[in-house]
């Protein structure tokens, strides 16, 4: 039995198009996997710790020391919070655009996971070494934004969403990544690139 684990970074319930457009996905994967696990993680939920003393555990650990204490602590929280993440073989984000770039709890999540020995490793010859590849994981992401589009020239703003997350999913190892965008513009095409996101959600969860 397989496990989908959508995690989520919009706060906006049932006013998300991102949130309804991972239910699409969703529900279509049910349908399709009827034996899979299916798990929905609020990043606003409050579970995600604080990582300012994590940080300097992390520096402890690059340092090839054992974190103490507090440290020790918040690492321990980090480690749970990561164990979450890499228990599903199948991930599902649903990233609204926030000021050009992702919503700050999506990354305190990667700041959260992203530690040595889980997500990387570092070569001083070779440099990254991606610690989640080779593993068969799939992921797929929603894509949403209000103003901007790819069509749509520099005045509408920059895409630093998709940039910088899909970047950090190969940095981890996670390669084998499904986008479903949700861009309409202001010119009129919401239902239409509204249905066009339902049916490639759809499609897509029938074959993750």
């Amino acid at each position: 039995m397989g496990k989908l684990l959508h995690i989520s970074a919009s706060p906006r319930d049932d006013a998300s198009e991102s949130l309804r457009i991972a239910q699409v996905f969703t529900d279509a994967y049910r349908e399709t996997h009827p034996g899979d696990e299916v798990e929905h993680w609020d990043l606003w939920d409050g579970t995600l710790p604080d990582f300012a003393v994590g940080a300097k555990a992390k520096m402890t650990v690059f340092g090839g020391g054992e974190p103490q204490d507090s440290e020790a602590a918040a690492w321990a929280a980090a480690r749970r919070t990561f164990e979450r993440f890499d228990a599903a073989d199948r991930l599902l984000f649903s990233v609204p655009m926030w000021n050009a770039s992702v919503p700050y709890v999506l990354k305190q999540f990667v700041d959260v996971v992203s530690q040595p020995g889980w997500i990387f490793s570092v070569d001083p010859a070779t440099g990254y070494g991606h610690l989640l590849a080779g593993r068969g994981k799939r992921v797929a992401v929603v894509y949403t934004s209000a103003v901007w589009g790819p069509a749509l020239g520099p005045e509408f703003g920059s895409d630093f969403q998709s940039t910088f997350f899909n970047d950090w999913l190969r940095w981890t190892g996670l390669t084998d990544i499904s986008e479903i965008p949700f861009h309409p513009t202001l010119a009129g095409d919401y239902e239409e690139a509204r249905r066009a996101a339902d049916a490639q959600a759809r499609d897509i969860a029938k074959g993750f």
